[in-house]
């Protein structure tokens, strides 16, 4: 017979290589699921409905018939995708109930080993709740601020590509932060969210300290739990200044607005009425026209400017480290120069020591 696995044994064991194997249907999959997952649905979208709808219409022994006979004519397929994947498998459901429970004992009579997760994945949700909201996380924050199109999202990135502790908030929540931030990417749900998050937490609990954007509160659909924005509030802040035209180049190069016009200039709607007039009619032509450098220039200089100097002013305690660079590369580059070296507190790197 299979094995059951709690939540907490599971992250005990996650370096051992175990496969987590989400049995639930492609849209529950698809709205959240445990990070790292794959699907294999026990029932399709349109087979959950038909089998819930009996449940609910019906009678609990009608759904099952008709669940047992669905699974009975795709089960040879299914035993395949399962045998094809390496050991270690773990399977789970909404609540751990019929559909990780049938699989398990499936994948046990044709002995293929398997552990089912106990309390599916709504016992993983709560376990990512109560851990964002107490677990402990020592190490300082070094959070980098600039005007929009400063490059700090291609700063961070590129230093966590060199083996940097960064909390990447915007790739986490799969938004820009701004109210374009959602082009041309999949916004991420506050579960997807909050699970990536912890991930990364748990990853950097034993770093010297951790990088990280000053954004706010919100970024797009999501909340940032209070735990991070208490380390963004008491961390080390650096600021970065690029030239306008530096500016407008990095916002190109990110949101490429020539491949979703439509969506830029339904954007730009939304925000249209907060700017001056004359400027705004000119901005909106220019994104009709394909004059995405112009009308980029005039958003940072009449909106996203004056906005920036406003959530600057959140910080009244704060003393910032300002770094001037004539790209993102030098802005990188001087960012590496002001974090602690081997022996070295993220608190002796703050003062310069």
């Amino acid at each position: 017979m299979f094995q059951d696995i709690s939540v907490e044994e599971l992250q005990d064991n996650k370096k051992g290589e175990m496969v987590l194997i989400d049995v639930r249907s492609p849209s529950e999959y698809a709205s959240a699921t445990i990070p790292g997952s794959i699907n294999i649905p026990f029932f399709d979208d349109r087979e959950r409905a038909e089998v819930g709808t009996l449940y609910k219409q019906t009678s609990v022994d009608a759904a099952k018939e008709r669940g047992l006979e669905i699974i009975s004519a795709k089960l040879p397929a299914l035993m395949k995708q399962f045998q094809a994947l390496p050991e270690n498998k773990v399977v789970f459901c909404w609540r751990g109930g019929m559909r990780s429970r049938t699989t398990a004992t499936l994948l046990s009579l044709m002995n293929i080993h398997s552990c089912r997760l106990t309390g599916g994945y709504r016992a993983y949700r709560q376990w990512v709740v109560g851990m964002l909201e107490s677990m402990p996380f020592a190490p300082p924050a070094y959070v980098i601020h600039g005007h929009t199109g400063s490059g700090k999202t291609a700063i961070l990135r590129a230093l966590q590509e060199q083996g940097y502790p960064v909390l990447d908030l915007e790739g986490m929540a799969g938004h820009r932060g701004s109210v374009f931030g959602e082009i041309g990417l999949r916004a991420h749900n506050q579960k997807t969210f909050d699970a990536l998050l912890l991930n990364e937490l748990l990853r950097y609990r034993e770093t010297p300290y951790v990088l990280m954007e000053a954004e706010s509160k919100r970024i797009g659909k999501v909340v940032i739990p209070e735990l991070v924005l208490d380390k963004k509030e008491k961390g080390t802040h650096i600021r970065v200044e690029l030239p306008v035209e530096a500016r407008v180049r990095t916002i190109l190069e990110d949101y490429r607005p020539w491949e979703n016009p439509g969506a830029c200039i339904k954007a730009f709607e939304r925000i249209e009425e907060r700017i001056h007039r004359p400027i705004a009619v000119e901005i909106g032509d220019c994104l009709r026209n394909g004059q995405y450098d112009r009308a980029v220039e005039l958003l940072l200089l009449y909106y996203y400017d004056p906005r920036y100097t406003y959530s600057e002013e959140q910080y009244p305690e704060a003393e910032f480290m300002t770094i001037a660079a004539d790209s993102v590369e030098e802005a990188v580059r001087a960012v590496e120069r002001l974090l602690p070296k081997t022996g070295e507190s993220a608190g002796q790197a703050g003062r310069g020591v």
